[in-house]
This record gives structure tokens, sequence and C-alpha cells, in this order.
């Protein structure tokens, strides 16, 4: 067990350095126009799967909208998407989300996600930087009529919109998030 915890940290901290290698190469002076099109694209998909989902949008003291989370694991596995967010539809920071796991599984799979935001309180919380969902917490994977049936956990409500690849996962791990004001 020590061994495959040294090799997960080991990969993590090499995922890490080559994510912020990656994003020093690539500096563009559009990103954030680049990255707000992303986001209007996703929210799209997701009220094209699910309609109902705009009660969400319309009552939502705010929300964070992840255009393209990626995942990919071998026993030890990991994620990593960056996104906005939004307070009262008004763009105020730029959040991201790590996940790391450990257990059965193999593959690779890319998704968007949505978190909704019931009040300031859980909004502020999220905003504080030590934002993490447990293995326990789950997400909701849109289909028509899913928002309908949906609740708030916590003051929060996820919605997950599969884009592609395929995974066998049998794992704990949790998604730790981080935000960055405007």
């Amino acid at each position: 067990m020590k061994k495959i915890l040294t090799v997960f940290f080991l990969r993590m901290i090499c995922m890490a350095a080559v994510i912020s290698l990656t994003s020093c190469a690539t500096w563009d002076p559009n990103k954030e126009q680049k990255e707000a099109d992303q986001v209007e694209i996703t929210i799209e998909q997701f009220m094209q799967q699910d309609p109902g989902l705009k009660v969400f949008f319309d009552q939502a003291y705010g929300y964070a909208v992840f255009p393209t989370v990626g995942k990919g694991a071998y026993i030890v596995g990991g994620s990593y998407g960056t996104g906005m967010v939004y307070e009262k539809r008004n763009l105020i920071g730029y959040a991201s989300i790590v996940e790391a796991s450990v257990g059965l599984q193999i593959g690779g799979q890319g998704f968007s996600e949505i978190i909704f935001f019931k009040d300031q309180p859980t909004l502020d919380y999220f905003k504080g930087g030590n934002y993490e969902f447990s293995a326990q917490a789950s997400a909701v994977a849109v289909t028509l009529g899913v928002a309908a049936r949906a609740e708030y956990n916590d003051g929060v409500a996820v919605f997950i919109l599969p884009k592609g690849g395929l995974m066998a996962d049998l794992s704990i791990g949790g998604q730790k998030f981080t935000f960055e004001p405007r």
C-alpha cells in the first residue's frame, strides 16, 4: 500500500508540473474571452440535454462552470479542469478542479461539470479556496427531466455531462477546488 501511495504522489507531482509548464508556455492574451466562449457553449449543451436546468440558473445565487474536466487512471487516478465562477450571473473569478483517487480503475474520460450554489454563504465558502467534495458526494448526470428531480445537498447541486472516453472505476477519491478572484 505504501508503494502504491508513493507512486500515486509521484504521478500527481509530475502531472502538476506538466500542467504548470504547459500553462506558462501557452500564454494567450485572448484567453479569458476563449474561456468565456467555452463556458457559454457548455451551458448551451447542458440546456439542450435538459431545459429544466434553467430553474437552477435563474434561482441559484451563483455557479461554477467547468467546460472540460479530464480524468485518467490506472489503479491511481487523477483529474483536472478549469472553469469560471459566477455570482448573480456576473463573472467573479476562476476555479480549478483536481481529483485524486485510488482503487480498481482504468481508462480515461472527459466531462463537463456545473456546480450551483444555493445561497451566498455556500458560494463564499467555495471562494475561500478550501472547498472539496468527498467520495460520498454525488453529481447528477444530465438527461432530459433530471433537473426537475434534482435537489441541493448542503447548499450545492452538481451536474455533469459526459463528453467521451471509457473508464472502469471502483475507487475512492474526492474533488478539491481552488478559487482565484477576477
